[in-house]
């Protein structure tokens, strides 16, 4: 059926009508899709084979078994040295706890024989640093002066210096 000279009009009109209100729109929209066409066959054809994985099955089945036999060694000798690190942190914490328990034992038994625990304590500890550091020579503390006499206190106001604040009287005649 052949278009009659009022439908070709319309059609004309209707046309028309579109391109003059989306003439622009339409002519944008055509050369972004033309740019990006561009940019995807231009990726396409750079890369240098169909599949991703062609470059990994080109590498020789030797070197790559020998790189993961490199790899699994490695991974091992970390794995031991991790393994090393961790007993002798396990070592540390079992001497710390055996010193701990003797150091409970020992105080035990000073309160069982009526002595002060802390004063053994003490000298438990005094005795340790000694062995350790034999040639250590114990300083003794130089006299110091207190800062303040003892008398000072102050919210009393009083024994502090020459500074004597007072506030002012309340009311409103002050």
């Amino acid at each position: 059926p052949a278009l009659g000279r009022g439908g070709l009009e319309t059609l004309q009109h209707t046309v028309g009508s579109v391109l003059s209100s989306y003439g622009w729109y339409i002519l944008l929209a055509a050369v972004a899709l033309y740019v990006l066409v561009q940019k995807v066959s231009r990726s396409l054809a750079a890369r240098p084979s169909g599949r991703p994985g062609a470059a990994e099955a080109a590498e020789e089945p030797d070197v790559v078994v020998r790189r993961q036999e490199a790899l699994a060694a490695a991974r091992l000798r970390m794995q031991e040295e991790l393994n090393a690190q961790a007993e002798r942190y396990k070592e540390k914490q079992r001497q710390l706890e055996e010193e701990k328990r003797r150091q409970k034992i020992a105080m035990w038994e000073s309160m069982q024989e009526g002595k002060s625990y802390k004063g053994n304590l003490k000298l438990n500890q005094q005795e340790v640093e000694s062995g350790a550091s034999a040639s250590a020579v114990p300083k003794s503390k130089p006299n110091k002066k207190p800062l303040r006499g003892g008398g000072y206190n102050p919210l009393s106001g009083e024994g502090g210096g020459t500074c004597s604040w007072r506030p002012g009287r309340r009311g409103p005649s002050a």
